[in-house]
């Protein structure tokens, strides 16, 4: 195709680059300088100074169409060339398997110019060449992958170039279950590079990160959408009923791979698995657990529930009172009809609201707001009596029963010491009550409302100073305002699982999307499985099955599952240190998952002066050099770091994401980003020791048998073309030790 000299001349190809797992790419641009037309492969070496490894990507937009199973996307990315020079780019997009490209362009001067297919050979060919002449390991994560690749020029000095690119695809279902995949995690080994190794026209470069990203997806079906969920990025989700969803994201910070996740159901409740298991290992599952949207007011369990409230003095401070009272007012406002309750309100002694449990009608309603309004602070804090007499309330109904107990101090009045006080709430508890306790400020004793919700069904929470009290608690009202199950069990049939999480699966809310993650073992595939769930819709005993799973023996595509339960885990592991005391086992096991999956502990990672959350770093012999200070941090009962710890770990227990919180501080993290010392590729973590990265799963001591090749040799090609897994491990840089079913492989200069 022949066009103006200002005007791209460029060559799409479409091919299929090696074999290997299913790990997508975004698109880069690899520039060089070439003035002079026509400028084919090969491209000239080296690259004039200065010149970055790719192009710098403005903004990129995302905008997916999912009807039934086919999903459409236009891709609009804008690349900037800050360089002095008029430069000729290769662009790889790495595509999803089976995608079909319907329209390729690139606009110049405001004209859009659409590319020509050629040959996989031809691809092929420039692609390996390119990958040895540049010899930026960085390009080794396209091989492997279905490849898009075109030629692009001019690309003009200190100017915009903008891309567009169109392709559908058939998405798959497993287990009933419909992933959508878009890529922008890999690649970004050619945007961080850092690696001192490499030499100094890459080091001169200022670092290269994405812009922003955007984009918007949706869905529509013939039947009712459920379990919708991003385990890597913070989505909005919008319904138009029950068959079309609108997902919207936006990151500046966030390249990770865009993983959705949802399925097709009409039944009363619906159900996702997800597995992820590599050879020889354990594997790991996900079930997403939803009722349908459409409840009636029929459907909703009636249920009893006591609000206790701290009216102790120091409630005064900082408007605490006046907030919880509006809190309380709008939990009051949220229940059901039928639903029953009281109030209890404690300073040195309780105070009831009435003696028993009334009904929330208009009257009932009128009682609550009248009796909170009276509400002054004063006094000193009793725990244990206000606990006990909320308990005395409830009768032996098959009711959801529930207490939200709100307290902003220690005890100071009645029983003081924390294991009479729990020995006396258990001693009180005739019926199952599920405690929601809620600490306001720092002044709180952790162990103890920890305790009091974690051995009673429910999950203790923290309103920090920093943070709107009314809006905390009035969030919490509106998700456990309409039970539709109660007491949940699981049964997993055949399948051999352990550390399932959370350990209690408690109930079943409107609008609520349960999420329990465990390891499972088998010997072989489990095909064709049924899992069944129990719960109580009032009086009645409701089961349901859910058949057609499949949990294999091998399944490398969810690779997050991994590392979000070790998230779980360790969140459980650090409240059984807080709450009982610390061991050297759970030690050890804190210390190994946090340094193997980056997850933020008070024994892996601590905050640096820049602000940042850094992994902690390991020795020479692969142990991880613990934090300074974790065992005081540890074993804080109140006050800010206590308080914080409670927060992170119980983010921790619930968590149903890998992707960093872009909005919160370093303290509210629960996972360490990559930096300059330590990156992630799918769900392994790598330390830079000594210039080489190292997988955290090595370790001297283990004696395994070790293949060493030269960065970039042909014994290196050969390898990644017979082991592809290993192409994306490489891509680190020029020094490399990863292990690979029991195996080490080196890569040496």
């Amino acid at each position: 195709m022949t066009i103006t000299k200002f005007a791209a001349l460029f060559t799409v190809f479409f091919a299929v680059i090696l074999t290997g797992p299913n790990v997508l790419a975004q698109g880069v641009i690899v520039p060089i300088v070439c003035n002079v037309r026509p400028c084919r492969p090969p491209r000239p070496i080296p690259r004039p100074i200065p010149l970055p490894n790719v192009l710098p990507v403005k903004s990129i937009n995302i905008q997916t169409k999912i009807v039934g199973q086919v999903a459409t996307t236009h891709i609009e990315q804008i690349f900037r060339n800050d360089t002095q020079f008029t430069l000729e780019g290769t662009y790889f997009f790495p595509l999803p398997e089976s995608a079909a490209i319907s329209e390729f362009s690139i606009w110049e001067d405001g004209k859009k110019l659409v590319g020509e297919v050629r040959t996989r050979e031809e691809a092929r060919r420039i692609y390996d060449q390119i990958v040895r002449s540049q010899r930026d390991p960085g390009l080794l994560e396209y091989a492997g992958k279905d490849l898009f690749q075109a030629s692009i020029f001019p690309i003009p000095p200190h100017s915009d170039k903008k891309l567009e690119l169109i392709y559908s695809q058939v998405l798959k279902a497993d287990s009933g279950t419909i992933a959508y995949r878009y890529p922008l995690g890999t690649g970004h080994n050619l945007w961080r590079n850092q690696d001192p190794s490499i030499e100094n026209i890459k080091r001169d470069m200022p670092p290269q990160k994405f812009g922003t990203i955007s984009g918007k997806i949706e869905i529509s079906s013939d039947r009712a959408l459920r379990n919708i969920y991003s385990p890597s990025h913070s989505i909005d989700i919008s319904r138009s009923g029950e068959k079309m969803a609108t997902i919207t994201f936006e990151t500046k910070e966030n390249d990770n791979d865009l993983e959705l996740f949802f399925n097709h159901s009409n039944d009363d409740l619906g159900m996702s698995l997800l597995t992820y298991r590599e050879p020889g290992k354990d594997g790991y599952f996900l079930l997403m657990l939803s009722p349908r949207d459409k409840v009636s007011e029929k459907e909703i369990v009636n249920k009893d529930i006591v609000f206790v409230l701290d009216t102790s003095g120091s409630m005064a401070d900082a408007g605490k009172m006046d907030k919880a009272r509006a809190a309380m007012l709008f939990g009051i406002r949220t229940l059901n009809e039928n639903d029953r309750f009281s109030i209890v309100s404690f300073a040195g002694e309780e105070k009831l609201m009435e003696p028993n449990l009334i009904r929330a009608d208009n009257g009932g309603r009128s009682r609550g707001e009248e009796f909170i309004n009276s509400l002054k602070p004063g006094g000193g804090t009793n725990i244990n009596d206000s606990l006990i007499a909320s308990l005395k309330m409830f009768d032996r109904s098959e009711r959801p029963k529930m207490i939200i107990f709100m307290t902003d101090g220690l005890p100071t009045v009645g029983e003081r010491n924390t294991e009479r006080i729990i020995e006396n709430l258990a001693k009180a508890k005739k019926v199952d009550v599920r405690i929601f306790p809620f600490g306001f400020g720092y002044d709180v004793n952790t162990t103890l409302l920890d305790k009091i919700g974690t051995e009673n069904g429910g999950i203790s929470d923290y309103v920090q100073p920093k943070e709107d009290l009314e809006v905390k608690v009035s969030n919490f009202f509106s998700r456990v305002s309409s039970p539709v199950l109660s007491g949940l069990e699981l049964d997993l049939a055949g399948i051999s699982a352990e550390a399932v999480y959370p350990r209690k699966l408690g109930d079943l809310f409107r609008g609520m999307q349960l999420a329990v993650i465990g390891r499972y073992r088998n010997s072989s595939d489990l095909r064709n499985i049924e899992i069944t769930l129990r719960g109580k819709s009032g009086n009645a005993q409701r089961s349901f099955k859910f058949n057609g799973l499949n949990l294999p023996l091998r399944n490398t595509e969810n690779e997050f599952l991994p590392r979000l339960w070790a998230i779980r885990r360790v969140g459980w592991l650090i409240e059984e240190i807080r709450i009982n005391g610390e061991t050297k086992e759970l030690k050890d096991e804190v210390v190994e998952l946090g340094t193997r999956y980056g997850i933020v502990t008070p024994y892996t990672s601590y905050l640096a002066a820049d602000g940042r959350m850094i992994a902690t770093s390991r020795d020479t012999r692969g142990r991880a050099m613990m934090a300074p200070g974790a065992a005081e941090r540890v074993a804080a009962v109140s006050g800010e770091e206590a308080v914080r710890m409670s927060v992170q770990q119980n983010r921790q227990k619930m968590s149903s994401s890998v992707s960093f919180n872009e909005k919160g501080s370093a303290e509210d993290q629960v996972l360490v980003r990559s930096t300059a010392t330590n990156r992630f590729i799918g769900s392994r973590n790598f330390f830079l020791e000594n210039n080489v990265w190292v997988d955290s799963e090595f370790t001297a001591d283990r004696k395994l048998p070790e293949t060493r090749v030269v960065f970039m040799s042909d014994d290196y090609f050969k390898l990644i073309e017979n082991e592809t897994e290993l192409a994306r491990y490489f891509s680190l840089g020029e020094q490399v030790v990863v292990v690979l079913r029991s195996r080490v492989y080196r890569v040496v200069k």
